[in-house]
């Protein structure tokens, strides 16, 4: 307790003299990071911070050649507390530099989910001199109205930095959003729409999405809400993102909007559903019927997922948490808890059922490649595994295995199995063949997704890490992320056929290096 009262009463003196102590200190917090990364089921081209607890990625903004990370943390834990924004930056959406923490909880309550907008026009006033105004929005998230049993607990704020987010500074008149009498009103994605000259904001608020306006970013009016009978509500709606896309038609272009859910998921637990349509400036309409379920991503392990604002070249890039509420703070890890899916850049394209997202890595990820070319992949051979891109094609017209894919294995007879079942027409991760998963019930597991696609030819394209697999299949027109730990780091991959000779026909295998 005496802990958390010392973060709430943080002035910005203080976090001045620790913004000073970490920069004199970082040689020598470098090298312990090194050090904290060797440690089991540790990514090592994932983003995770050093120690601790991390959730959401907040505030992610592109600004003078740097892509801003911020995420939801807890600096004193492996499990959730009060929380924070930590914060880190990279050049190259793979390498990052921890910063120090930006947002500390205060009176007002915890630092919940937001973004990150650059004000160039500064419409805030908050310039002094030649930086534009970095302005984050956030959730304050107050416990002491929660507990004592108000709905009216969460609130938002804003914080600027005018030194390229080094360091933050709250707004006096906090909050600038108050409670309408909303249990869950949080998350505020924003972004400047400039048809209408005003800002945007959308926001989750219980069962459905709202929206508001503003100027200034200090003074909001809500324009309009979506969605209490539309899509899934297999949970609370959580940290949506709105956002325009090319179509790749002439001058045409729709909006999507992300939406995740806390539970209700396709495989359980916590997800991220997706709509298209149309926005105004005011609200959003959704171009597909009602009970239309889109997904971005089948596994079950990403989670509250945005786009980085402000990105150079109109590139639509998404980063998730890679976890799942069902078991996120139990899992077998010791310094650490979590990391974040690799950088995704997204498009719209048409389909026979209407727009849809597809999703392939961010271009950046060929950088973590020790071999440009690769090597051949065939399907009668076992390859030694540590850090993994895998790249296969099948031809489907083929007389020959109705189950096939990769598997992982290790000493000690665990495994898991990344595959397709063409009787099912589905894909599928399992990750039942562990020991020691009794920390969860919901964790093992055979999660499933939809192939989506009508080509004879099927592609699956995975990034392998130590505690995690990305499948983007089909050219990314389904994409599945599953976490795992088994006893002792998989050393082994080979492929898998069932009943009947390989349907392989390209195979490509590139040993990937560590960011750390």
């Amino acid at each position: 307790m005496k802990r958390i009262l010392y973060h709430l009463e943080l002035t910005a003196m203080k976090t001045c003299i620790f913004c000073i102590s970490f920069l004199l200190l970082y040689p020598f917090i470098s090298f312990s990071q090194n050090k904290a990364y060797s440690d089991q089921h540790r990514p090592q081209f994932h983003f995770s911070p050093p120690a601790h607890w991390m959730n959401d990625p907040n505030g992610m903004v592109y600004y003078k050649g740097e892509y801003h990370l911020f995420y939801q943390y807890y600096p004193d834990s492996t499990v959730w507390g009060p929380m924070h924004w930590g914060h880190a930056v990279s050049k190259d959406l793979i390498h990052w530099q921890q910063l120090p923490i930006a947002l500390y909880p205060d009176s007002l309550g915890y630092i919940f989910s937001g973004s990150v907008v650059v004000d160039k026009n500064n419409t805030t006033g908050f310039q002094k001199g030649t930086e534009s105004p970095l302005v984050a929005i956030y959730t304050y998230h107050n416990m002491t109205g929660e507990k004592s049993g108000r709905i009216d607990f969460q609130t938002q704020g804003i914080a600027y930095s005018i030194d390229k987010g080094r360091t933050w500074k709250k707004y006096a008149n906090n909050p600038v959003i108050k409670n309408p009498g909303t249990k869950d009103f949080r998350d505020p994605k924003v972004m400047w729409h400039e048809p209408s000259k005003h800002w945007v904001m959308t926001m989750a608020a219980g069962n459905e999405i709202r929206f508001y306006r503003s100027t200034d970013l200090k003074k909001w009016e809500q324009s309009g809400s979506f969605g209490k009978d539309e899509g899934s509500h297999g949970g609370v709606w959580e940290c949506p993102d709105l956002f325009e896309m090319k179509t790749g038609k002439s001058n045409e272009s729709k909006w999507v909007l992300l939406v995740s859910i806390g539970s209700g998921a396709p495989n359980g637990g916590s997800g991220t559903q997706y709509f298209t349509g149309n926005f105004d400036g005011k609200t959003f309409t959704n171009e597909n019927p009602k009970q239309t379920l889109l997904w971005l991503d089948y596994g079950t392990d990403n989670y509250a997922g945005v786009t980085w604002s402000n990105a150079p070249d109109n590139r639509r890039l998404f980063l998730g948490w890679m976890s799942n509420w069902q078991y996120a703070q139990n899992v077998p890890t010791k310094a650490w808890r979590s990391a974040m899916t690799l950088p995704r850049e997204l498009s719209l394209r048409e389909t026979i059922k209407g727009y849809r997202l597809f999703t392939v890595p961010a271009k950046e990820a060929n950088t973590l490649r020790i071999n440009s070319s690769g090597k051949q992949f065939t399907s009668n051979k076992s390859y030694p595994i540590s850090l993994s891109e895998i790249q296969l094609e099948y031809d489907l017209e083929k007389d020959g295995s109705n189950d096939f894919g990769i598997e992982l294995l290790n000493n000690k007879n665990e495994s898991l199995r990344i595959g397709f079942d063409k009787q099912k027409n589905e894909f599928y991760i399992d990750r039942t063949h562990f020991s020691g998963m009794s920390f969860s019930k919901a964790f093992p597991g055979i999660h499933i997704a939809p192939r989506l696609s009508e080509s004879k030819k099927l592609t699956l394209h995975l990034f392998i890490d130590h505690s995690s697999v990305e499948l983007l299949a089909d050219n990314g027109t389904v994409v599945m992320t599953d976490i795992f730990f088994p006893s002792e780091d998989f050393n082994k991959l080979q492929s898998f056929e069932k009943n009947g000779v390989s349907l392989l026909t390209k195979g490509t295998l590139y040993e990937l290096k560590s960011i750390w």
